[in-house]
């Protein structure tokens, strides 16, 4: 099933694993989802600050990389 890599980059950009839900990769997800969390609740003592946009912008850009391969290698 064809995936629109555009759809799974800005569910990602809304909300961090999501895009890589919508491709199928549901537990990949729901870590990314869990690890935002931590990250969230890091910002406390300032290393959140870091590590939560690494991870939401590296969630955008599998999202949309993973869905762009299926689409060419059909998997």
């Amino acid at each position: 099933m064809l995936k629109n890599p555009g759809i799974a980059a800005v569910l990602s950009f809304f909300w961090t694993g999501v895009g890589q839900i919508y491709n199928g990769q549901i537990m990949k997800g729901l870590i990314l989802i869990g690890v935002q969390i931590l990250n969230s609740l890091l910002m406390f003592v300032l290393i959140g600050f870091i590590t939560f946009p690494l991870v939401w912008i590296w969630g955008i850009y599998d999202a949309y990389k993973v869905a762009d391969r299926m689409n060419k290698t059909g998997f």
